[in-house]
């Protein structure tokens, strides 16, 4: 698929060779580009012949272009891959996109299972819709890691639970990437009744055969909203499902990390706080290689938090508020404390926000709406300001996921509000900030 060019770097190699926005690249080295995996794997060499064609829609020239190895060619494209993303086939009983209520935004409801994200965004898939000629490609080009959303190694339930008749057969795709050196990063997403308990174990016993090529595996619970009409009836998971399930991945965690050196299992944050127990200390999580999974998040956080508190000692804070999910609020208030122990009258509170537009089962910080901080917050003395996690915000930090933007938050409560990067130096920070 030819991709039109919409601008070039300046001072790139493209740039020195001439080439032009609103040319289109259609070859390198007389292999067609039909995406962003092809214009990065064969734009690599140092010496390049590209095929364009011109502005005028018609001609098309060669352009030769000589830069380093490994150096980007600096052209820019009307799409990020360069072609249609992939849409997910499967109806997962689980999906949290089909939890959505009505009326949001049409990007929230857009449903990706494409390779390519996987591999450039760190995105999960679940590798139905890979055509032989989509893993050989992958195999050839050594496109690692790929991030596998798995959920079960039961064929039969992998069928049931995504609701896709491939589901079970395109698991054999794991043991060709497995075979051709493609590293996976896994993820269980655990739902009370059908993948827990024995199934669970069955999971992570045959996850853990194709180690090395499996790197790590997340557990995590499904996350249940209120709008659920209609769709498969499963059960949250309470205080009790939490624990069953940590008392089988941790066991079998300190066996790996006996047998292989790798714990190679972690579970999410938000199942130690369901089940009510301690998190691990970070030292527990290795290479945090699935931190943006929820695995590790809030101990590093809180670690970081610990590490910068010296360097504010005796200062003074203009007061503030913390608002945050009801998972971590708890640990923030801890963190205030200790804060507040080596500080002079340092004047900051943590305000745990309900979720009520997704429903009370939902306790992240990062699918807080901008209507519930506003419903929950105005008429309160919430000092000079408010601190809210910045995952909070679409990629870009301009709005909540229900559209309010946080101009309209600050001016519904009164005070500003300040998005704190997911990092504890981050939020001492903004707490000490003029």
């Amino acid at each position: 698929m030819a991709s039109k060019i919409t601008s070039v770097d300046a001072g790139s190699p493209a740039a020195r060779a001439g080439i032009l926005a609103g040319e289109t690249l259609i070859q390198i080295d007389g292999v067609a580009i039909r995406d962003v995996l092809d214009y990065k794997f064969y734009s690599y060499d140092a010496h390049l012949s590209l095929q364009v064609l011109g502005q005028d829609g018609e001609t098309v020239r060669t352009v030769r272009v000589r830069k380093q190895e490994g150096e980007p060619l600096g052209l820019n494209f009307e799409h990020y891959l360069m072609d249609k993303m992939k849409q997910c086939s499967n109806r997962c009983v689980f999906c949290f996109i089909d939890q959505l209520p009505r009326g949001m935004r049409k990007t929230l409801y857009v449903k990706d299972d494409d390779a390519r994200m996987s591999f450039l965004m760190g995105n999960y898939i679940s590798l139905t819709n890979l055509s032989d000629a989509d893993v050989d490609r992958i195999l050839r080009m050594h496109i690692s890691p790929v991030n596998v959303s798995v959920q079960t190694t039961n064929p039969a339930l992998r069928v049931k639970m995504l609701r896709n008749p491939r589901a079970g057969e395109s698991l054999a795709i794991m043991d060709r990437f497995a075979a051709g050196g493609i590293t996976m990063n896994c993820q269980l997403v655990v739902c009370k009744g059908l993948n827990d308990g024995a199934e669970l174990r069955r999971s992570l016993e045959d996850l853990k055969k194709l180690y090395p090529a499996v790197n790590t595996i997340s557990v995590v619970p499904f996350g249940m909203t209120r709008h659920r009409e209609g769709l498969y009836p499963l059960e949250p998971t309470d205080r009790e499902a939490a624990a069953a399930i940590l008392d089988i991945v941790e066991p079998f965690a300190a066996q790996c990390y006996q047998e292989l050196g790798t714990r190679l299992v972690w579970c999410g944050d938000e199942l130690y706080l369901k089940a009510g127990r301690p998190l691990p200390d970070t030292d527990y999580y290795e290479e945090f290689t699935q931190f943006e999974n929820g695995i590790g998040m809030l101990p590093l956080f809180m670690e970081e938090f610990r590490l910068a508190l010296p360097d504010y000692a005796g200062r003074r804070a203009r007061p503030f508020t913390i608002a945050t999910g009801a998972a971590a609020a708890p640990s923030m208030a801890r963190l205030l404390d200790e804060a507040a122990a080596k500080c002079d009258n340092l004047n900051g509170k943590v305000v745990e926000i309900r979720n009520d537009f997704f429903g009370p089962l939902v306790s992240v910080a990062g699918l807080i709406t901008g209507q519930d901080l506003i419903a929950q917050l105005r008429g309160r003395d919430l000092g000079a300001r408010v601190l809210i996690s910045a995952n909070m915000l679409r990629d870009g930090g301009d709005v909540f996921l229900d559209d309010y933007t946080p101009q309209q938050v600050s001016d519904a409560i009164g005070v500003p509000v300040v998005p704190v990067e997911i990092d504890g130096a981050d939020l001492l920070a903004k707490i000490f900030e003029d």
